[in-house]
This record gives C-alpha cells, structure tokens and sequence, in this order.
C-alpha cells in the first residue's frame, strides 16, 4: 500500500483553494456588474411611476376645474328657455300700458288709475325676478350697432349722428350671464359721420 505524498496533497490542497478564491471574485464581479443594472431599472420604473401619478394629478385637476365651470353654466343658463317664453309675458305687459293713452293715464282717476297703477307694478316685479336669474333687458338707444346684440330692422337718415348708431328701439333686447337671449330690434342711422370705436369694445 501507497502512501500518499504529503506535498502532493497539500498542491492539491492549494489547488481547490486557488479554484475557490477565483470562483468567488467571479462571482463577486459577476453580483457588482448586476447592481448597476438593477439599480437602472429600479430608477427607471421609479420615474414612469412618478410621471404616471403626475399625468394623474394633473387629469383630475382639470377634470374638477371643467366640472367646476359646467356646474357654473347650468346654474346660470338652467333657466334660459323658461325665461324667453317670460319674455313674452314681459313684451305683452309693455303693450298693455303702451296702448293707454298719456293723456288718458294723467287724468285716470279710480278703477282705471288702479289697473294701470298695477300694470306698472307687475312689469316692476317681473323685470325684478328675471333680474335675479341672471337675465337683463338691454336697452341700445344711442350705442352703436352691434349685430351679436341688435338686429336692425330699418335704416333712419339722420346726419346728425354716427352711421350705424341706433336711433329707435323697437323691441327691448335681453340677455342672460354672458349670452344674448333676444336680441334688440333697432332701427339705424345712416348719412351721418362714421361711427367711433364703441366704448364697451374697448373695455
């Protein structure tokens, strides 16, 4: 029976231990080239979630600022077809107290001065209630022609005002918020100077 070389097993020995020592720096090489690559996409996936929850963020902010200004128009134009069949009632609350006569109602006295007295005061009220839903009358006398506004119904020579300035309102116009609801029904100079800049396009 061989008996083993000392020196031969300790070479082996050293050998194993060699081997060793270079499997683990390969592998610790292996695990320090890994982290930067871990930590890229960690990075990576740390900033698409932090632009997806910003995208978010943003999205419902101007979902609550539309939401906000819809609310804000249904509150103010809800009552815009109930108020231009009101303005029917208004149109025939003016002819009524039209067709009496100046002279008629100076001298009314009793009955007749009552009925006109309350006529006078309906058409108060309901200018009052349309005004507090937001609807206005409009009332173009002197301003220049606004076609978003006025409707001209006839031309008026007068030389001694601007062209395109109204003269004669026959119909009252009304809006409601920024909308027109009716527009005025005008007559228009012509023959005049040209008309200025109108003031409330300035404004």
């Amino acid at each position: 029976m061989q008996q083993d070389d000392p020196r031969r097993s300790e070479a082996a020995e050293a050998g194993a231990a060699q081997a060793q020592t270079e499997a683990t720096a390969q592998n610790g090489s292996a695990a320090t080239e890994a982290q930067p690559d871990a930590l890229a996409a960690m990075t990576a996936e740390r900033d698409a979630l932090k632009d997806r929850t910003l995208r978010t963020l943003a999205e419902m902010e101007n979902l609550r600022r539309r939401t906000e200004r819809e609310v804000a128009d249904a509150r103010t134009y809800a009552v815009t077809n109930f108020a231009r069949d009101m303005l029917t009632v208004a149109d025939n609350v003016r002819r009524a107290l039209d067709s009496v006569p100046a002279e008629a109602r100076a001298g009314a006295e009793g009955a007749l001065k009552g009925l006109i007295e309350g006529i006078e005061l309906t058409e108060r009220d309901l200018g009052k209630t349309l005004e507090r839903h937001g609807v206005k009358a409009v009332e173009p006398e002197g301003q220049r022609f606004d076609p978003n506004r006025h409707q001209a119904m006839f031309e008026v020579p007068n030389p001694d005002v601007p062209a395109g300035t109204v003269v004669q309102v026959m119909q009252s116009g009304y809006v409601i918020g920024d909308r027109v609801l009716r527009p005025a029904l005008v007559g228009v100079a012509k023959g005049g100077p040209k008309a200025g800049p109108n003031p409330a396009d300035a404004a």
